[in-house]
């Protein structure tokens, strides 16, 4: 069994210091700033200073991380690089690939990380065969989050199939209560239309529309129901949705004055940070069909930096972010599951038990895709694309045939 990372991680500082007598320092860009997400950035802030480091906090608001990405790449243009980045998907490959990113290899192969990282993950942490980032976490796109206090004046359940969505959240809009929370930002819409990409046409089909660019299957007649799916959501938000934060459309569940809410499980590090207990206060359940797993994961990526201290701040973080108990802490308070193999499960609540559960299913059985509107796949233009005609689709009154028209023009120009 792989000893403690923590037990490396004092013997690199403790390497560390022979050398220097600066402290090794992190600024660590991220955008976790919601309440649960500001629980989970403590706990790896304590582990690294606990460990000798300095953490120099730089979070950027706006859930979705495009406004990190902005300031992140001013800053890498600037010549002014953070040291340590909260950092995803085909972010992390262009990084590495314009050359900006440290190597983690020879740590990688001291901690043997190839035994503990999933292979699942190894594509998206990996460039040319070189570790270049560390995986955090594991989060589940397609989740659907229920008040069911809510849903009992109606005397429904959580929803299966997208018919029984649309007939019970018909049902909630004639008794003045909102069906679905959301917040009208371009990633959350994109949420929701890759939810209904893999509710309506399944894995295979989710795969050759958004992660092949298959022209067949964005122009089918698949692609079109799942726009008209889209519209009957447009229907069932507040009118003010345009703009909101994913966390306040998560309150508005908490609050009773919406049903259901169809979000990633950072979700559920609100309601646990507000004190609420799944299967009691609120209900996790797959999003209807339940036929797949879009996966989403942050990580670290150390940028090229010039000073001593940010150097050896980012060695210390490296070698920090795999330890077992570090990932056990940090993804009972993010919401999301570990990225380290062979986490002691006991104690995570029912909702991360079934997205473990199902993620082993769903690499077993194909049904594992990666999600587009979290930057796993399709980032910078190709998913500006997306996002574009998703976004112009839900806030107009576009038909599906004119969306999916678009969707392909614009995505073979992005390509």
């Amino acid at each position: 069994m792989v000893q403690s990372l923590f037990r490396h991680a004092s013997a690199v500082l403790l390497a560390l210091t022979t050398h220097a007598a600066a402290q090794p320092t992190a600024e660590v860009l991220h955008y976790w700033t919601s309440g649960g997400e500001a629980e989970a950035v403590q706990v790896l802030k304590n582990a690294f200073e606990d460990a000798g480091g300095k953490w120099v906090d730089a979070p950027v608001a706006g859930g979705g991380g495009d406004a990190q990405a902005a300031v992140l790449r001013a800053r890498v243009l600037s010549g002014d690089p953070p040291s340590t980045v909260q950092i995803k998907g085909q972010n992390i490959h262009q990084w590495a690939a314009a050359g900006a990113l440290r190597p983690l290899t020879d740590l990688a192969e001291r901690q043997n990380w190839d035994a503990l990282v999933p292979d699942v993950l190894k594509d998206v942490v990996k460039y040319n065969g070189d570790y270049v980032a560390v995986p955090l976490n594991i989060h589940r796109v397609n989740w659907l989050w229920a008040n069911p206090e809510v849903l009992a004046r109606v005397d429904a359940k959580p929803p299966t199939t997208w018919e029984e969505f649309n007939a019970t959240a018909e049902k909630l809009k004639a008794e003045g209560v909102i069906p679905l929370a959301h917040g009208g930002q371009p990633w959350q819409d994109a949420t929701l239309f890759e939810v209904v990409v893999l509710g309506i046409g399944g894995p295979q089909f989710y795969k050759k529309a958004l992660q092949d660019l298959d022209p067949e299957a964005l122009t089918s007649t698949t692609m079109i129901k799942v726009f008209d799916q889209m519209r009957k959501l447009s229907t069932f938000v507040d009118p003010g949705f345009p703009g909101r934060e994913w966390n306040l459309a998560t309150a508005m569940v908490m609050r009773g004055e919406a049903a259901m809410q169809i979000m990633g499980d950072w979700v559920k590090a609100e309601f646990l940070s507000a004190g609420l207990t799944p299967e009691e206060d609120f209900i996790c359940v797959p999003t209807p069909a339940q036929n797949g797993y879009i996966l989403n994961s942050d990580s670290f990526a150390m940028f090229k930096v010039p000073e001593d201290e940010a150097g050896q701040g980012q060695d210390l973080m490296a070698s920090l972010v795999l330890d077992e108990e570090l990932q056990r802490k940090f993804n009972l308070k993010k919401g999301s599951i570990p990225a380290r193999k062979g986490v002691d499960p006991s104690g995570f609540d029912p909702c991360a038990l079934r997205s473990m559960e199902d993620l082993e299913a769903s690499e077993a059985d194909g049904s594992l895709v990666s999600s587009l509107a979290h930057e796993i796949v399709q980032d910078g233009a190709v998913r500006g694309a997306f996002l574009d005609v998703i976004t112009q689709h839900f806030n107009t009154d576009m038909s599906s045939q004119e969306a999916v028209n678009l969707l392909a023009e614009t995505v073979a120009l992005a390509r």
